[in-house]
């Protein structure tokens, strides 16, 4: 869903310091430190720009004074991005002004036009017209960015973002911090006008774009990947005020990440959005963990629950507008195989029955209708949650024949020609029992 969230490689790699940084060797030419240089856990910022035989060229950004490598400090911003959003902000707020005649979006440049701009952009492509609804769905006019493991943008279809809308308002929730779910936080913001409706959100992403759409009350440009605010204090402040349940409100974060991004620095992060959560109250919420939804594919959840064992997995199958295989409806493989998981009461997350969810009564949690309770392992074991994964249908005939069994030696649920976990044979090279074969001693001595 994310709104172009960064993997945690920070720099994108044409920007990355890779290349000499001696002036007129063609690469990255270092222009030292500035007064207003923005910080990263070693301290100002440098400020770089990419050089050709001596000249000057593209962007100037600023990267770490300490770790040449980015996989050693991952901070990473384009010197005039900050000036930039601002800029962004005060356009729309003179766009909304005009008629819809001289309203223009240019779709090169991903930006509102005013008409003092439309000269510049003159040989762009370009849409007229735009509408109040289309300004209240900017992601339905910004082109969505596609690079899998740094900036991936796959947006909510309705159905699914409907449902997680429906879910928080049934749940009582009344604040929704969106970290990457732009999708969800334009629905909500477009029914903020509604009389009956009270459900408020935060919208925190690294796609600066979003700038231009919503006020520093509604959008916090954000990395989710190191915990970076580009707006500095003030945007720190903005998530940390928004976050305070004033008058009950409960607050839930909602949050769906590049699936290629590191696990390990996502839940970094998310523990300190958290913790911010818990500073808001002098009881400490009474020790109890802030609210969370994580949008991911389910077969990170053993990563996912290394880091936060209090989170479940439920069997609702998140589906997306602009991805070709993770889609409602579809069969087998190409089902979406994308999760929520979560760390309130299973039985409280109420699934649609009418598209195939049924509550089981021992696991006090909805699951999917093709997913089969174990009365030995005791649980309704299934990750994939679909019919064909774990019946075979012989052709004519009415009966089914579970294609899954327990494995006393697995301890689990598993295929019937699978591969035993635990097996009582020993190592391919020495035949004894406890080790395998790459651990085996007899091939140092070999």
């Amino acid at each position: 869903e994310g709104g172009g969230n960064m993997a945690a490689s920070g720099r994108g790699d044409s920007e990355g310091l890779r290349g000499p940084e001696r002036p007129g060797a063609g690469g990255l030419t270092l222009l030292g430190a500035a007064p207003s240089a923005p910080s990263c856990p070693h301290g100002p910022a440098l400020l770089f720009v990419k050089t050709s035989q001596g000249k000057e060229e593209g962007r100037r950004f600023y990267a770490c004074s300490a770790c040449r490598d980015r996989k050693d400090c991952n901070f990473f911003q384009w010197e005039d991005e900050k000036v930039r959003e601002h800029c962004l902000r005060l356009r729309y707020k003179n766009f909304v002004l005009l008629p819809l005649s001289k309203r223009r979006f240019c779709q090169e440049c991903q930006q509102l036009l005013l008409p003092a701009e439309w000269e510049k952009h003159s040989d762009h492509q370009f849409l007229c017209d735009i509408s109040t609804a289309q300004l209240k769905s900017p992601s339905q006019l910004l082109y969505p960015l596609e690079n899998k493991k740094t900036n991936a943008q796959y947006f909510f279809a309705d159905r699914s973002c409907q449902f997680l809308l429906d879910l928080i308002i049934d749940l009582g929730f009344r604040r929704v911090l969106s970290v990457g779910t732009p999708r969800l936080h334009e629905m909500i913001q477009s029914k903020a006008s509604q009389e009956d409706f009270k459900v408020r959100s935060l919208l925190l992403d690294i796609d600066f774009r979003y700038s231009q759409f919503y006020t520093e009350d509604e959008f916090c440009h954000y990395n989710m990947f190191n915990h970076y605010f580009f707006g500095g204090e003030a945007a720190h402040e903005t998530c940390k005020k928004f976050l305070y349940q004033d008058n009950g409100e409960r607050v839930i974060m909602v949050t769906d990440p590049p699936f290629g991004g590191l696990v390990e620095a996502l839940a970094s992060s998310f523990k300190k959005l958290m913790a911010m959560w818990k500073e808001t109250e002098k009881e400490g919420h009474n020790n109890q963990e802030m609210p969370m939804f994580w949008i991911f594919p389910y077969f990170f959840e053993s990563r996912i629950l290394e880091f936060f064992p209090s989170l479940n997995m439920m069997d609702y199958q998140v589906d997306y507008d602009n991805h070709a295989l993770y889609k409602h409806g579809k069969t087998g493989r190409r089902q979406s195989p994308v999760r929520i998981f979560t760390n309130l009461t299973p039985s409280t997350i109420v699934l649609p029955v009418e598209e195939g969810y049924r509550f089981c009564a021992v696991c006090q949690r909805y699951v999917s209708s093709g997913n089969q309770h174990c009365e030995i392992c005791n649980s309704c074991t299934s990750k994939v949650s679909i019919l064909t994964s774990f019946w075979i249908q012989i052709i004519n005939h009415v009966t089914y024949f579970p294609a899954w069994f327990h494995c006393n030696n697995c301890n689990c649920c598993t295929l019937q020609n699978h591969s035993c976990e635990k097996t009582d044979a020993g190592c391919f090279v020495c035949g004894k029992a406890g080790h395998k074969r790459s651990a085996c001693p007899s091939l140092s001595h070999t």
